[in-house]
């Protein structure tokens, strides 16, 4: 009897299956029965709020060693996780740029987990839907069909994605063999001051650092400034840089600020620089039947960043990166190991999918996204977005109605900065704002966020949620003003 055989007679052989099928099944109905009241319900619970200690207790508790029955390991996620959620469903989420999630995108998730396909490539059916969602990605930007793309975690990586291809193709050099260090000029990329951190650190990942990315000063809306940008382009080539590539914003995140798109591809052709639009706030407008007009010239870029999980309202994480150029996009990324070689029939004949980015092992991303759009259509993803447009202009004439409140500029999308103004100005003004936006939470009222904008600071209203209600936005300004009130009586009567 050899090793292998005595070892296995030694140990009984084990599995993760349930050991009782039927009960498992009637604890899946039941969670799934929770779930839809707890969608159902999403409306009558508090946005957020603060946990217990005892509930804090858990999350702290040591591995565990030994079984517990799945029912006893369901209730206590029930009573912990569910009961205390980030809040982003809840139809006053507005405090960060998120989708607000859906039904069939989640049992989207649970039959691709079931399904447990690796989407590093290969010759399956989980394959051919990730491939599927992108080019639907590309028919809504615009895209040709001729393009490559691949599905990411989300917006920062989908611009790295775009970011690298665009170093690798403007490097002048084999950058993958040779490294950033034997380029001959300093690449040179340029961005508004007001583009996402996330491209800093793809600077900083690519090797080129901080410097390589050139801030140009904004205009009046706070969109790029475009003689302040040849001038830079300019300025760099003189002083012995390579400027390489230009960023365009579909939306900003302060302010949901869209560059000029069209004149920035017109620039960036002109200079020989590559075109990249980060669109993970605004992408998707190109999809909204009232509102494309204002990402016109999107569909010129070289490469494109965006977002399912904001307004698609994919359950996290899905982000896209679509690039133009589809040799380009693979000479990139691709490696082929012995261990990974295309074989002309079986499951390895199909494509390796993880030539066009960093991970070789990527999850099932596309299911969520493909059973939505099934089920709703795109059209109907393209009114939501205009929807929330509609209601953010909404909420600005509500603002700029109640005396107590002033708007920072008119909304160029969906995203609001606004504060509670009693007449005061400076750190004073700051705390009250950030008070108010604090209790909103505490309270379970609505979250939001704050930010800076032309210097000053305002809170912040980002509606990219599809149970928003304009019912919801009277009772933000109803409520802000009610607590601007209530602040500022208590440090009246401390006086």
């Amino acid at each position: 009897m050899d090793v292998a055989r005595q070892s296995l007679e030694i140990l009984d052989e084990e599995t993760l299956d349930p050991s009782d099928w039927t009960e498992a099944q009637a604890l899946s109905h039941r969670i799934i029965d929770d779930a839809v009241d707890y969608l159902r319900g999403v409306r009558d619970r508090p946005i957020w709020r603060e946990m217990p200690a005892d509930v804090r207790e858990v999350f702290a508790a040591s591995l565990p060693r030994s079984p517990a029955p799945l029912a006893a390991v369901y209730d206590e996620v029930s009573r912990t996780v569910m009961s205390y959620p980030m809040g982003n469903i809840h139809p006053r989420f507005w405090s960060w740029y998120m989708g607000s999630s859906n039904f069939t995108g989640a049992l989207g998730d649970f039959l691709a987990a079931i399904q447990g396909s690796n989407l590093g490539g290969g010759n399956h059916a989980a394959a051919l839907m990730d491939s599927q969602v992108v080019n639907w990605c590309k028919e809504m930007l615009g895209f040709p069909a001729s393009a490559s793309g691949t599905l990411v975690s989300g917006g920062s990586m989908a611009n790295i994605i775009g970011l690298t291809v665009a170093r690798n193709t403007k490097a002048g050099i084999d950058v993958r063999e040779q490294g950033v260090a034997a380029i001959e000029k300093p690449l040179r990329f340029y961005g508004s001051d007001q583009i996402h951190s996330c491209h800093r650190k793809a600077m900083e990942a690519l090797g080129l650092g901080n410097r390589a990315l050139r801030r140009v000063p904004t205009d009046a809306s706070l969109r790029i400034d475009i003689d302040a940008l040849r001038a830079a382009i300019a300025e760099d080539r003189a002083a012995g840089f390579e400027p390489a590539c230009v960023i365009g914003n579909a939306g900003t995140v302060n302010t949901g600020a869209i560059d000029d798109l069209r004149t920035l591809a017109k620039l960036a052709h002109e200079e020989g620089l590559w075109f990249h639009v980060d669109g993970c706030i605004g992408a998707l407008i190109a999809i909204a039947p009232q509102n494309a007009h204002l990402v016109a010239g999107i569909e010129w870029a070289d490469s494109v960043a965006l977002d399912p999980h904001k307004w698609l309202h994919a359950p996290f994480e899905v982000g896209c990166a679509l690039v133009r150029d589809a040799a380009a996009h693979r000479k990139t990324f691709a490696v082929t190991p012995e261990y990974l070689e295309s074989t002309p029939r079986g499951l390895a004949s199909g494509e390796w999918l993880h030539d066009y980015g960093l991970q070789t092992t990527r999850g099932f991303r596309a299911l969520k996204v493909w059973m939505a759009l099934r089920e709703h259509g795109v059209d109907k993803f393209g009114r939501l977005i205009d929807q929330n447009i509609a209601q953010a202009l909404y909420l600005a004439g509500r603002i700029e109605a109640e005396p107590l409140l002033e708007l920072a500029m008119p909304p160029t999308i969906n995203i609001v900065c606004f504060r509670y103004q009693p007449g005061i100005a400076g750190e004073p003004l700051k705390a009250l704002n950030t008070e108010i936006m604090l209790r909103l939470q505490e309270q379970g009222i609505a979250a939001l966020s704050d930010t800076t904008v032309h210097g000053e600071h305002w809170l912040r209203v980002a509606i990219a949620n599809h149970r928003t209600r304009r019912d919801d936005l009277d009772l933000l300004v109803r409520e802000t003003v009610r607590l601007g009130r209530g602040i500022a009586a208590e440090g009246s009567s401390g006086d």
